[in-house]
């Protein structure tokens, strides 16, 4: 569900062995679905009806899809688990959620434990598909495990470098005021997924997350450098509301750093980049 970059990844790692089935909205995606190998069905996460052919369909489920951007809740993970339960449900199910559900933890390290406290509209609706999704796997024995995902980023993905924004000379904030952020590989996650549908227990979370632990203007420095462009200017939270979009503020306002040890003990997910600073030089 969802099959974006991180779906078409997900189904690579997946390999040759099982039947791949993508669900898509749009018939002109149908082709180039099947060039991938997997087989498309056309439905709609937010018209119920559309999706009556799930039931049954599959044992093993990877929803990458996010939630609509209104509201503090999510419809289209509600219609989907509705009509996968038909006929009793599927084995496992992965669902990529997002580390802001955690909220600002002014630069603590947060483990899978830590309570949530989502600040924005979006977190807010992933902490309602979690929920969602916890009770319905108790509900039907499906092991539900929950991806919290940060940024993900790959030289080959669209938007996936901090290329386009060191650029435009996107300022970040200074020391005394920066956050901390975390990142992964799509690569990586897409094996979080795959891993997560075999090892994951039953209704667990898991922070999908490289080693790397650098505020974020430490990070975009050094990004810079190995781009042989120019430092991003760095201004103070103030002068930054200034001159970015409110969106943009948005992710300088939360920092944590993401424990990501059950990953690696539960998952057993060895990174093939631990640091965003090697992917990023990796396709160069």
């Amino acid at each position: 569900m969802g099959c974006g970059d991180v779906g078409l990844r997900t189904a690579r790692a997946l390999g040759a062995g099982p039947r791949l089935l993508a669900l898509t909205t749009q018939p002109a995606r149908v082709a180039p679905l099947r060039a991938a190998g997997l087989q498309p069905v056309v439905g709609n996460l937010d018209s119920p009806a559309s999706l009556r052919r799930l039931a049954g369909l599959a044992q093993h489920v990877v929803h990458l899809a996010p939630p609509p951007g209104s509201a503090q809740t999510d419809p289209r993970t509600r219609n989907l688990v509705l009509a996968l339960r038909r006929r009793g449900g599927p084995s496992s199910l992965v669902y990529a959620s997002t580390s802001g559900v955690y909220g600002d933890c002014a630069g603590a390290l947060v483990p899978e434990s830590r309570p949530l406290a989502p600040r924005s509209a979006r977190a807010l609706r992933r902490v309602d598909a979690e929920t969602y999704l916890r009770m319905w796997g108790r509900s039907l024995a499906t092991r539900v495990s929950i991806l919290r995902v940060p940024g993900i980023y790959a030289p080959n993905r669209e938007g996936g470098t901090p290329l386009a924004r060191l650029r435009q000379g996107s300022p970040v904030l200074i020391a005394s005021e920066d956050v901390f952020t975390n990142h992964i590989h799509a690569d990586d996650l897409a094996r979080a997924c795959v891993l997560a549908l075999w090892r994951g227990r039953a209704q667990r979370s898991y922070n999908i997350n490289d080693d790397e632990q650098l505020p974020m203007g430490d990070y975009m420095t050094a990004a810079a450098a190995l781009y042989g462009l120019p430092a991003p200017p760095r201004l103070s939270r103030t002068e930054a509301a200034k001159v970015l979009s409110p969106m943009q503020m948005s992710f300088l306002e939360e920092s944590r750093r993401l424990d990501n040890r059950r990953m690696k003990q539960e998952l057993r997910l060895r990174l093939r980049y631990p640091s965003a600073l090697a992917g990023l030089a990796a396709g160069l």
